[in-house]
C-alpha cells in the first residue's frame, strides 16, 4: 500500500490560486514559448551542377503541423556562406514545396540549404534546419572526398544530473565528432587511486552512445577510459561525488513513464518537492509531494500525450522552487504511432522505359500525399535522417547526432535512444530563465501570408493623409482599382496577400479641380514586410573535404548518371525548339489579329472596331503626354472634349464614349495617368452590341514589349512585386520515342517520380505513375501524409 499511498500523494495537482514562483514560470512558458521546427525533404542526397533540386518543407508546432506560419524561406548557400538563391514558399497546413535550378558552372563543393519561417527567427538559429548537399562538377578544379579520419571527443552524463554517494547511478557516455564517429567503441570505469582494476566495463550501443551503472563512494574520483575500434583512446572524468542531493531513475514503457526519486541527506526530505513534465514547452504533468518522505515513485500515463510519441522533459524542483534535477525521456519508444500506406493495386515492370503505377486507397483517412520514387540500386544504404527523426528528435535537439533515423527504424535500439536522451538537454528554453520571468523578445510575428508597405512620393515629397488610387494587376488577370488614404507617415499597406505571379502596383494621384494630376512626378516604392533574415549561425561540419582535382577525375556513379540525364534533356529541348521554329515559320498570321484575339474577350470582340497595335507596330507614341491626347484625329468619328480637370474625354458621334482599362470600366483621369509605354493595344468600338460606343485600352502582358523605337519617358509610379515562388512541375514522361531525331540512347534518371501534392480524387484512387529508366529493376518509394488529426503516415520501402 505504500507505493499506492505515495502515488495518491504525488498525483495531486494544486490549483493556481495564489501562484508560486514555479506556477508563474509555467504560465510564462505556456504563453510565451510557442516554437516551430522544419523538416526539409529533397529528392536526392547529392547533385550534379546543372541539376534541379526538388524539395518539400514540413513545418511543425510541436508534433503537429503548424498553423502559426504561412511562409517558409528556403535558402541555398555555398561553403563560404554566400547566398546563391532563395525561395519564398507558401505553406498550406504546414506544408510547402519548391525547387532550385543549379547553374551548370557551379563549383564542386558542399552547399547548404537553410529553411525557416519568419516566426522562427525570434529564437535561436540552432533550431533552423541547415541541410548539407554535396554538388559535383566534372569541370571543377576541386574535388569532393569523404574524410577518412575524424577526431572525436566524449562526455559522461549521470541520469538526472546528480552523482550521489552510495546511490547506484546510470551514466550515458556520448561521443561527438565533426565528421564521423567510429563504428564501434568500448570503455571501462576506474577509481583513480586504483587504476589497474576496472570497476565495470561497457560497449557502445551505437556510434553515438553507451551506458553503464556505478555506485560511487564519497571522496573517490572516477574516470572513464574509452577506446575505439582503431585503437584511439580518451580519458574523461566523472563528476565529483556529492554527499547529498536528489537521485532520479526513469524508464519508459507502453503503459507510461515510470520515475523514482530518492532524496539523500536532505533536511526536509522530499516534502514540497514538485515534479513537472513538459511536452513541446507545454505543461503535460504536474505533481506535488505533500508528505515527508525520502523515496517516491509513480508512473505517468501515456494519456498525457494522447498516446502520441514524443519527448517528455521531467524537471524536479525543491521546496524553494529551485531546479534540482531533470531528465529527457521518450514516450512509448517500443510502440511508434506510424500509419502505413494502403496500397490497393500496383503495376510495376522491369522493362526499360515501361509505364508503372501504384494505386493508394481512396477510402483512407489520408487525402494528400508527398511521394518520391527513385531507382533502387540494391545497395541497401540506410537513411541517416527522415521526417520521423526530425519530428521526434533532431528538430528539438541542436547537437549533432549520427544517423538519427536509426532510432525510429524497424530494428531500433530503444536502450540507445534512452541513453541518448540522458546525454541531452532541452534547449528550447531554460528553466532558470523562465523562473526568473524572462520572456522571449518577439520581433517577427507569425503574419498570415505576405504584406507590403507602399510609399508614394510626389515631387520628392511624402503624400501624407492623401487619397490615391492603387491599381493592382496580377499576371494576366484583370486589374483592380482600389482607393486608399495614406497614413500620417505617407504609407499605404497591403496585408495578407497570397499570390505567385508578378503583381503590378501602380499609384495614381487624384487630380484636383482645374488641374492635371501630374502623375509624371509620382514615384512609388514597395517594401516587403515579410522578408528573409540574415543567417547568423554557423554552417554545420560535414564529412567531406575539398581537394585539388586529378587529371582523371572520378565521379560517383549517381553523378555520372545525373550528368547524362542533363544531356538527354538538353537534346530534347533543342529538338523541340527547332520543331517550334519550323511550325511558326510555316504559319502566316496577321500579328494585329492575333494580338486582338489574345487580349479581347468575347464581349469586347467586334467587327466594327478600329485597332491600334503597339506591340507589333511602331505607333510613335513616346512623344505624347498620354494615350487620349495621342488618339486625337486618328480614328474617324472619334473626338475629344476637355473636362473641368483639363483632361481629354473621348466622344464618338457626339456621345461620350465608355472607357475601359483591360476591359474594366474606368475614367479619363485614370487613363491619362497610365504610362504610354505600358499600352499594348487600343480598340475603338462604335455602337456595337452591349458595349455601344467605347474606347478600350489594353496594357502589356507577360513578355510583351512596345515596338516604339523612341525612348519613352521614365514612369516611376509603377512597381512590380514578387510574391511566393511557384513550384516547377516535375516532368512525368517517357524519353522513349519512335522519332530517330529524338532518340535517347541511355535513360539514366534517378528520380523517377516527385509529387509533393498527390491528392485523393473522387473519381479514381490516388495514383503514383511514372516511367522506368533503362536500368531500374526495383524502386524506392517514399510516401508521407497526415490525416486531419495530424497522425503521420510514413512508408519507405523497396518495391520489386
Amino acid at each position: 500500500m505504500k507505493n499506492i499511498f505515495f502515488l495518491m500523494l504525488i498525483s495531486t495537482v494544486q490549483p493556481l490560486l495564489s501562484q508560486t514562483k514555479l506556477e508563474k514560470a509555467i504560465t510564462n512558458l505556456e504563453n510565451n514559448y510557442e516554437q516551430e521546427k522544419v523538416y526539409l525533404l529533397t529528392d536526392k542526397l547529392q547533385y550534379a551542377a546543372g541539376d534541379q533540386i526538388w524539395f518539400k518543407g514540413f513545418v511543425f508546432d510541436g508534433y503537429n503541423r503548424s498553423t502559426l506560419s504561412t511562409t517558409l524561406f528556403v535558402e541555398l548557400y555555398d561553403s563560404d556562406k554566400k547566398l546563391i538563391d532563395w525561395k519564398t514558399v507558401l505553406l498550406t497546413n504546414g506544408e510547402g514545396s519548391g525547387d532550385f535550378k543549379l547553374k551548370a558552372d557551379l563549383p564542386e563543393q558542399v552547399y547548404f540549404v537553410r529553411a525557416y519561417t519568419p516566426y522562427m527567427t525570434n529564437f535561436s538559429d540552432d533550431f533552423q534546419i541547415v541541410k548539407t548537399l554535396p554538388v559535383y562538377n566534372p569541370t571543377s578544379t576541386k574535388a569532393l572526398e569523404v574524410a577518412k579520419n575524424s577526431d572525436w571527443s566524449a562526455k559522461a552524463f549521470p541520469e538526472g544530473g546528480n552523482f550521489i554517494n552510495g546511490t547506484p547511478t546510470k551514466f550515458a557516455v556520448r561521443l561527438y565528432g565533426n565528421v564521423s564517429l567510429p563504428e564501434k567503441w568500448s570503455g571501462k570505469i576506474i577509481d583513480v587511486q586504483n587504476p589497474n582494476v576496472p570497476i565495470t566495463t561497457f560497449t557502445s550501443l551505437d556510434k553515438n552512445v553507451a551506458s553503464f551503472k556505478i555506485t560511487p563512494a564519497s571522496g573517490k574520483k572516477y574516470q572513464v577510459i574509452i577506446e575505439d575500434n582503431t585503437g584511439k583512446k580518451q580519458t574523461i572524468n566523472l563528476p565529483e561525488v556529492a554527499d547529498s542531493g536528489l537521485h532520479v531513475e526513469v524508464s519508459s514503457s507502453n503503459e507510461g513513464i515510470k520515475y523514482s526519486l530518492k532524496g539523500v541527506n536532505l533536511k526536509q526530505q522530499l516534502q514540497n518537492y514538485k515534479i513537472v513534465g513538459t511536452i513541446n514547452n507545454h505543461l503535460a504533468y504536474k505533481a506535488n509531494i505533500t508528505q515527508s518522505t525520502s523515496e517516491v515513485s509513480s508512473t505517468i500515463p501515456t494519456k498525457i500525450s494522447n498516446g502520441a510519441n514524443g519527448v517528455l522533459q521531467l524537471a524536479i524542483f525543491d521546496e524553494q522552487d529551485n531546479l534540482v534535477a531533470k531528465r529527457l525521456c521518450f514516450i512509448k519508444p517500443n510502440n511508434l504511432k506510424i500509419e502505413k500506406a494502403e496500397i490497393v493495386g500496383q503495376n510495376l515492370k522491369e522493362t526499360p522505359r515501361s509505364f508503372n503505377s501504384i494505386d493508394l486507397s481512396p477510402e483512407s483517412y489520408f487525402k494528400n500525399y508527398t511521394v518520391l520514387v527513385s531507382e533502387d540500386d540494391g545497395s541497401n544504404t540506410t537513411e541517416e535522417e527522415n521526417i520521423l527523426s526530425s519530428l521526434w528528435l533532431t528538430g528539438d535537439l541542436s547537437s549533432k547526432i549520427d544517423s538519427p533515423a536509426q532510432y525510429f527504424s524497424k530494428n531500433a535500439n530503444t536502450e540507445a535512444l534512452d541513453a541518448l536522451l540522458i546525454s541531452e538537454n532541452w534547449k528550447r528554453f531554460d528553466w532558470n530563465s523562465v523562473l526568473s520571468g524572462t520572456v522571449p523578445v518577439i520581433k517577427a510575428n507569425s503574419q498570415k501570408f505576405l504584406s507590403y508597405r507602399i510609399k508614394p512620393l510626389k515631387d520628392n515629397a511624402l503624400m501624407r493623409d492623401t487619397n490615391v488610387n492603387v491599381v493592382l494587376k496580377l499576371g494576366e488577370n484583370e486589374p483592380s482599382i482600389n482607393q486608399f488614404r495614406t497614413d500620417q507617415m505617407g504609407y499605404i499597406y497591403l496585408n495578407n496577400l497570397s499570390f505567385d505571379e508578378p503583381l503590378n502596383v501602380s499609384v495614381f494621384a487624384n487630380s484636383e479641380k482645374g488641374k492635371e494630376s501630374e502623375n509624371d512626378h509620382l514615384f512609388v516604392t514597395v517594401e516587403p514586410l515579410v522578408t528573409p533574415t540574415p543567417f547568423k549561425g554557423s554552417l554545420p561540419a560535414t564529412k567531406y573535404t575539398l581537394v585539388t582535382a586529378t587529371e582523371n577525375k572520378k565521379l560517383p556513379p549517381a553523378i555520372s548518371k545525373a550528368i547524362n540525364t542533363q544531356k538527354n534533356i538538353k537534346k530534347l529541348e533543342h529538338i523541340d525548339v527547332q520543331i517550334e521554329e519550323v511550325q511558326l515559320t510555316g504559319k502566316k498570321k496577321d500579328p494585329k489579329e492575333e494580338l486582338n484575339k489574345q487580349l479581347s474577350s468575347g464581349m469586347f470582340s467586334s467587327v466594327n472596331s478600329t485597332i491600334f497595335d503597339f506591340v507589333n507596330e511602331d505607333q510613335h507614341v513616346a512623344g505624347s503626354t498620354n494615350i487620349l491626347d495621342w488618339l486625337q484625329g486618328r480614328a474617324a468619328g472619334l473626338t475629344f472634349q476637355r473636362n473641368n480637370s483639363a483632361i481629354n474625354v473621348p466622344y464618338i458621334r457626339g456621345q461620350q464614349a465608355k472607357l475601359y482599362l483591360d476591359e474594366t470600366p474606368t475614367d479619363a483621369s485614370m487613363i491619362t495617368s497610365l504610362p504610354v509605354n505600358n499600352i499594348a493595344m487600343v480598340k475603338i468600338i462604335k455602337g456595337s452590341g452591349l458595349i455601344g460606343n467605347a474606347v478600350l485600352i489594353y496594357t502589356m502582358r507577360g513578355n510583351m514589349k512596345s515596338k516604339s523605337n523612341e525612348k519613352d519617358p521614365q514612369k516611376n509610379n509603377l512597381s512590380v512585386i514578387k510574391g511566393y515562388d511557384k513550384p516547377s512541375e516535375f516532368p512525368i514522361e517517357t524519353l522513349d520515342t519512335d522519332d530517330p531525331a529524338k532518340k535517347i540512347e541511355n535513360d539514366t534518371r534517378e528520380t523517377l517520380y516527385w509529387n509533393p501534392n498527390l491528392y485523393d480524387s473522387d473519381y479514381v484512387p490516388p495514383r503514383i505513375k511514372f516511367f522506368n529508366n533503362d536500368t531500374a529493376k526495383q524502386y524506392k518509394v517514399l510516401i508521407i501524409s497526415f490525416d486531419e488529426d495530424d497522425n503521420i503516415l510514413y512508408e519507405n520501402r523497396v518495391f520489386k
